[in-house]
């Protein structure tokens, strides 16, 4: 029986748009792609490990015809609507006090602000949950066992009377491995607010 459900923040609540995100980053900064080192770079920021203003000091370095304003600009476009139709899913779930509801996100600290200004129910979102984890704040990221095992330990939790929603498959693969129940949630097909009727099995 789920008691616990956990979920994604991106591409779950807020919509992302990944791809053409990427798009706009090599057509900004010349290049076909990210080298590993600056993939590493990213994780490193993504876990709270580099200050946000170094973080930016060092891309504009890098790629000196980007300013630092265009840079914020081109980090956060993957970053698009949140439709408050899920909120009133999280609030009605929230009110029913069934399950335990808990954030795991792979968040950053330039994403985050943006967020806090564009969102004008942030802090009603965030109030929904009973724990609310991202990334840069308890310097862990998914997919890696660490985190999940974090999130059971600091809860007390059963990993299968917990039920994790995300939208990537690594995240969901290492879930499964740690017997977390969980669903593959397809951005493009499936919508959070059905979560009863695509999992009705485990409730």
């Amino acid at each position: 029986m789920i008691k616990t459900i956990i979920f994604d923040f991106g591409n779950v609540f807020i919509n992302l748009n990944i791809e053409d995100a990427y798009k706009k980053a090599f057509k900004t900064f010349k290049i076909n792609n990210f080298s590993n080192e600056l993939l590493e770079f990213f994780d490193q920021f993504e876990k709270g490990l580099i200050e946000t203003s170094a973080f930016i000091k060092s891309i504009t370095n890098k790629y000196p015809d980007v300013s630092e304003n265009e840079f914020i600009d081109l980090w956060n476009f993957m970053l698009k609507d949140f439709p408050k139709y899920r909120l009133d899913f999280l609030l009605n779930l929230k009110q029913s006090s069934n399950y335990k509801l808990i954030l795991l996100s792979n968040t950053n600290d330039l994403h985050i602000n943006y967020i806090k200004k564009n969102v004008p129910f942030y802090e009603t979102f965030k109030n929904c949950f009973d724990e609310f984890y991202l990334s840069h704040e308890i310097h862990l990221v998914k997919p890696n066992n660490n985190i999940f095992e974090f999130v059971l330990n600091n809860n007390n939790l059963k990993p299968e009377e917990c039920l994790f929603i995300d939208d990537n498959a690594d995240n969901i693969d290492t879930a499964n491995k740690m017997n977390i129940n969980t669903w593959h949630i397809d951005p493009k097909t499936e919508d959070v607010i059905n979560l009863f009727e695509t999992k009705k099995h485990l409730f």
